[in-house]
């Protein structure tokens, strides 16, 4: 589903920062991979390449057999909106604004039918369209994530991509918002989860461990799809 190629990124505001060194690294559909590394080792950089949010410096991004490391930053857009959902630590969520319409904004770029019946879908799998009407400020932690799952989920991607999804949450929430990924992967939806936390790999099938803008090591997890 994604190859990379010699794919680095290098930053040249103030301080040069060789964030990823050239990395080689294929996810295949279905897997729920998990990337682990201390803070400024490029796990997250690496995520923000997989997700379009950035281009690389040099090599090559192939997203469903399409080169998409060249395209422009619109037409990245596009594909982004259109097959990958995000989840971030910090929510990233409207505050002033109901938990219905954070979970709208994803189909109002692309102007989709039924956006409305969509995001029912996508609040009632996370188990909150109860609180559809509720300012995303006027929710707990837990969920707001949910809300920004559903946010992330609305479109029906193929790709998920989480950035430290249980870093502001406590640990039952935490495990609670884990159980939801479970059930999100057991669909077939592919998952790419960045993480300090080494109890979270345990969700995943596969774990890349991450130092100093490398991968320095990539396990398969046996028993687990």
């Amino acid at each position: 589903m994604l190859k990379l190629q010699n794919v680095s990124r290098l930053y040249t505001e103030g301080t040069v920062v060789q964030a990823l060194y050239p990395t080689n690294l294929t996810i295949e559909q279905g897997e729920f991979v998990a990337i682990k590394g201390p803070s400024g080792c490029g796990k997250s950089t690496l995520l923000y390449l997989l997700g379009l949010l950035d281009a690389p410096d040099t090599g090559e991004y192939c997203f469903e057999n399409e080169r998409v490391d060249q395209l422009s930053r619109i037409a990245r857009a596009h594909l982004r909106n259109r097959s990958i959902g995000f989840v971030f630590q910090s929510f990233n969520l409207l505050s002033r604004t109901s938990a219905f319409d954070n979970v709208l904004l994803p189909l109002q770029y692309g102007q989709t039918p039924e956006a409305a019946t969509k995001v029912r879908t996508a609040l009632e799998k996370v188990g909150l369209w109860d609180r559809r009407q509720n300012w995303s400020n006027q929710l707990s932690g837990g969920q707001q994530q949910r809300v920004a799952i559903a946010r992330a989920l609305v479109n029906d991607p193929k790709l998920i991509l989480a950035d430290e999804p249980t870093g502001n949450l406590d640990s039952k929430t935490g495990l609670d918002v884990m159980k939801l990924f479970q059930s999100i992967h057991a669909e077939g939806r592919t998952i790419v989860m960045v993480t300090h936390n080494d109890e979270l790999i345990n969700y995943a099938s596969r774990v890349i461990t991450m130092k100093d803008g490398l991968i320095i090591d990539d396990t398969r997890m046996k028993g687990r799809n």
